[in-house]
């Protein structure tokens, strides 16, 4: 039991940190990715507030490194309040090697996207991994976390990736039914998670049918969240109904209404136009976001209402 409260705080992500007056946006993984130059594993050699000292261990994806470097800064912090002068702070916890994004800064040196984020430690063969975003992380093996985060970088970089070794993983991880969060599921349903997300981040739609399980499972709101990830390349019309379903359906949580929101969004689906202002008017206005605990740094990042992420979808249509 102490195993699964241990992974179940680990996706529920609530930082093992020092509390801070700081606090910020926290940007999607997507983001993170795309900003960065470079994908690289590193051992950390030194590590402060101030900065990190790191030695390539190598390359995965974008501007190839070697050497040692410093990581001085932060490529996406969007500061939301501060008090007392107290400024961004590296924190690594007790990890000696870390997977890390990095964009090299004006100084020469090499920024992170934020404190909590554009880092994933290695521990004991296992990697504390980010696919959606840092408040939703994921203990994976990092035999699947290096190849399948190498694809989703060299995808979104214009890179090549190896096609067949991905295939083979997401039919693999994607041939089981939905995992259930316990101890018996809960490393499948993280490998579950990494397959829907990469699918979600590299745009394949041949899975379409294997991810809709994951879309009907009502008792588990982080599959259904990233099967409506998942369905971004999959624009045709079936895809919409299921997600309009998703919609009117009373067990769907307002995050996931909002995701899949974001889903149809990426369709412009112009002919949906006279029910989603329909449902619209009924929808929920309470407000949404990642919940955790309101000393985390992280506390300001934004996420929309159902009835606000709707009405804009009607309108822009």
């Amino acid at each position: 039991m102490r195993h699964l409260t241990t992974l179940l705080l680990l996706f529920a992500s609530l930082l093992a940190r020092p509390a801070v007056a700081l606090t910020w946006d926290e940007p999607w993984h997507e983001q993170v990715v795309k900003k960065a130059d470079s994908f690289v594993l590193a051992k950390i050699t030194a590590s402060t507030g101030k900065g990190i000292t790191a030695t390539i261990i190598r390359t995965l994806g974008g501007r190839g490194l070697s050497g040692t470097i410093r990581i001085t800064g932060f490529y996406l912090l969007d500061i939301c309040s501060s008090s007392g002068g107290h400024g961004p702070e590296f924190y690594t916890g007790n990890a000696d090697t870390c997977y890390f994004f990095l964009q090299q800064n004006t100084k020469g040196n090499y920024s992170i996207a934020t404190p909590s984020t554009g880092f994933a430690a290695v521990k004991k063969a296992n990697v504390v991994a980010t696919y959606r975003h840092s408040y939703h992380q994921a203990l994976v093996p990092q035999s699947v976390y290096e190849p399948t985060m190498t694809a989703i970088f060299r995808h979104y970089h214009g890179q090549e990736y190896d096609h067949a070794s991905l295939a083979r993983f997401l039919a693999s991880a994607l041939a089981l039914p939905p995992a259930r969060i316990d101890e018996a599921g809960m490393h499948t349903f993280f490998l579950q998670h990494v397959a829907l997300e990469t699918i979600y981040h590299v745009g394949l739609s041949k899975y379409y049918e294997q991810v809709l399980p994951f879309l009907h499972d009502t008792a588990n709101f982080h599959a259904r969240v990233s099967a409506a990830r998942a369905l971004t390349a999959s624009n045709t019309p079936a895809a919409k109904q299921q997600l309009l379903q998703l919609l009117r359906d009373k067990d769907s949580g307002d995050f996931t209404k909002v995701i899949a929101l974001q889903t149809l969004a990426r369709y412009q689906p112009h002919e949906l136009k006279p029910e989603l202002t329909k449902l619209a008017a009924q929808a929920s206005d309470e407000s949404n976001g990642f919940g955790g605990n309101i000393m985390d740094p992280r506390v300001c990042t934004h996420l929309p209402t159902v009835k606000a992420a709707m009405t804009k979808l009607a309108e822009s249509l």
